[in-house]
């Protein structure tokens, strides 16, 4: 006869300034950083050791931290940003990651709600991210919670995430 545990899964905002909440920012944002969906490369030195920090002094920054049981298991670092055109507060999902072990369990969407209901409490008008054209299992994930490319104006064609690194 087997026995069947049901895991306590519990996301909190992170504080910067706490060691354990520090800790597992770093560890969950190297296990995402060494997925392929992350660039296939563990952080930097400087990350690893200047991150917490940084987040904390640079206005706007959140992150909300998945625990499984007291374990950390999912990531999600956010930045609030402005709107314009709303004249209003709008949430950007920079970071998203659930480590591999726990991948089809809900944590994804769990951080997905959690995440709507800081942006709501910050005001903001919308949540933005960006998401890798092959990442099937986000894109799924993220249609499911009502995100969707967007386009101002559809004979315009739908917007593009670009970057120039310097």
């Amino acid at each position: 006869m087997s026995t069947t545990v049901a895991s306590t899964l519990a996301i909190t905002l992170a504080d910067y300034r706490d060691p354990a909440d520090a800790a597992a920012l770093v560890v969950l944002l190297d296990a995402y950083a060494r997925d392929p969906m992350g660039g296939g490369e563990p952080l930097s030195d400087k990350a690893r050791e200047g991150l917490p920090a940084a987040l904390a002094d640079h206005p706007g920054a959140f992150s909300l931290i998945a625990r499984e049981d007291g374990e950390p298991v999912g990531l999600a670092n956010c930045f609030t940003g402005f709107s314009t055109f709303a004249c209003s507060p709008l949430v950007n999902i920079h970071d998203m990651a659930v480590l591999p072990s726990h991948r089809g369990k809900g944590i994804g969407r769990a951080l997905m709600r959690a995440i709507a209901d800081e942006a709501k409490k910050r005001g903001a008008c919308k949540i933005t991210l960006e998401v890798l054209s092959g990442n099937e299992g986000a894109k799924a994930l993220y249609a499911s919670e009502g995100y969707a490319t967007y386009a101002l104006d559809p004979a315009m064609g739908s917007a593009h995430f670009w970057e120039k690194k310097l």
